[in-house]
């Protein structure tokens, strides 16, 4: 979230782990830091922390949450833990308006705090810039060494005037431009293609949405007819989606597409599992065999173009890293066997969803495609919780098919971001007609969101709601109970699975 943040303000920004060493930094020349916070505490042994020499570098530092606590401990600051963790909303109040940082601002403001430490005296050089009820050092400063910090969150929407401290950093403080712009990315991303590509034939993984089509067509752009396109139908689309895939590839981007199908073997790949990142890693794999079997036929091919964007990335952290909490496993950037056939090229690895709806934009794509919501690479299988069979299939893609009408049709502001049905393993007692049923129990999910960091369960109208629950138990055979989920990422995740 502060990187799209940080690049919403036209500044670009990369993120990379918290031990990454200064020498390996130093040489990309870096115009400034910011520190992110993190669910660890700097007073408990083996803390995370980061190379001394980043601090005394000389380049500007904005510390946030845990990045502050970090900072202060590491230059000498004292530091208790609280007895009681401060959580959610708090009233700021600046108390030195004499900094960069606060310029703009009003005297108070609505912030959102989390953490369970506490900043009590300060580094040498530093001063306090503003508290809240429960904490006297909620922001400080050192002018003259350009380091800031601040105790709450500037990157959450709950943050009044957060987006207005984030560009005091870069702007004022880092003296950086806003010079972030997709047309140069396209630029650079098409230099980067060709110089990795060369002369040699690429193959892309089309999945039909947004994502491979960007990535698809910018390498296009950089290397023309050495790409060929394969279309994998694992048999878990949405209804009808595999026919409209291919012909909007083929005549509407004009790309070589090959088409597979291979909706039995996924299947048969898939048969007995019931654990969702097993589901993912089986799908990975047979996708790279299908694409290994098919670039065989395809004399000279060495690459393979994925979508994987930079949330995936972000959220696909090895268990083995200290500081990174897996979510869960993405078949762009895991359960890839360990050896493969041909190099991976991923032009929008550094991209979040909106951005690579934006390029889609300036590469001149249809807007139909620019605007497809996101869909999980592993598909409807994600969206069965449990066993995936023919049957249940049939039944969420029926579920799922309803649920996009509706909402589609519908005048809704803010439209939501995703939405879908999910097949759950809970069977209910149910009448219908005058017969008792025994059936299954749909979900819909419908959220808004920006890029799928974060989410917050769309308000739809109960009349809506009572359409799609009505179709859905009326028109799809083996359902007789609809839920809508209401629940917000984080705690929960967009998809169930």
């Amino acid at each position: 979230m502060i990187a799209r943040r940080t690049r919403e303000l036209g500044v670009y920004c990369e993120i990379v782990p918290y031990d990454t060493p200064w020498r390996v930094l130093a040489g990309r020349a870096p115009a400034a830091f910011i520190l992110s916070g993190g669910p660890e505490s700097t007073l408990v042994e083996d803390a995370p922390a980061i190379d001394p020499a980043i601090v005394h570098s000389g380049v500007p530092i904005f510390g946030i949450c845990y990045g502050m606590q970090l900072l202060a401990r590491d230059l000498g600051a004292e530091l208790v833990k609280l007895e009681h963790a401060e959580y959610g909303p708090a009233t700021l109040r600046i108390v030195n308006r004499d900094v960069p940082l606060f310029a703009g601002l009003p005297d108070e403001m609505r912030v959102w705090m989390s953490h369970g430490d506490s900043v009590v005296r300060l580094p040498n050089g530093f001063a306090t810039l503003a508290a809240t009820a429960r904490c006297n050092v909620a922001a400080m400063g050192d002018p003259q060494r350009k380091i800031y910090a601040v105790q709450f969150h500037p990157e959450v929407v709950h943050t009044e005037h957060g987006r207005i401290v984030l560009r005091n950093f870069l702007h004022g403080v880092a003296g950086l431009r806003d010079e972030w712009r997709m047309s140069s990315f396209v630029d650079a991303a098409i230099e980067a293609i060709r110089s990795q590509v060369g002369g040699r034939r690429v193959i892309c993984a089309l999945s039909g949405g947004v994502d491979s089509a960007v990535a698809a067509t910018l390498v296009a752009r950089a290397v023309g007819g050495q790409l060929t396109c394969i279309f994998v139908d694992h048999g878990l689309l949405r209804k009808h989606e595999a026919d409209e895939v291919v012909a909007a590839f083929r005549h509407v981007l004009q790309l070589s597409v090959i088409r597979v199908d291979a909706r039995e073997r996924f299947l048969r790949a898939l048969d007995g599992v019931e654990d969702p990142e097993r589901k993912r890693v089986v799908i990975g794999h047979e996708f790279i065999r299908v694409f290994e079997e098919e670039a065989a036929k395809l004399p000279g091919v060495e690459f393979l173009v994925q979508g994987t964007l930079y949330p995936d990335v972000i959220e696909s952290k090895t268990p083995e890293s200290k500081a990174g909490h897996k979510i869960k496993s993405h078949h762009n950037v895991g359960g890839l066997p360990e050896r493969m056939n041909f190099a991976l090229v991923e032009p929008l690895r550094a991209l979040f969803k909106d951005e690579v709806r934006e390029l889609g934009r300036v590469l001149g794509l249809p807007e139909p495609i620019v605007r497809r919501q996101p869909f999980p690479g592993p598909g409807l299988a994600v969206r069965i919780i449990g066993a995936v069979t023919p049957a249940r299939l049939a039944i969420v893609r029926e579920a799922d098919a309803i649920v996009r009408e509706e909402i589609d049709a519908a005048p809704l502001d803010p439209h939501p971001w995703q939405y879908f049905a999910v097949l759950t393993p809970v069977q209910s007692v149910g009448v219908m007609g005058d017969g008792r049923t025994y059936a299954n129990l749909v979900a819909v999910r419908a959220i808004v969101s920006e890029d799928g960091m974060t989410a917050d369960w769309a308000r739809l109208p109960h009349s809506l709601l009572e359409r799609i629950s009505t179709r859905i138990v009326n028109e799809v055979r083996g359902v007789n109970r609809v839920a809508y989920d209401i629940t917000s990422k984080p705690p929960a995740t967009v998809e169930w699975e």
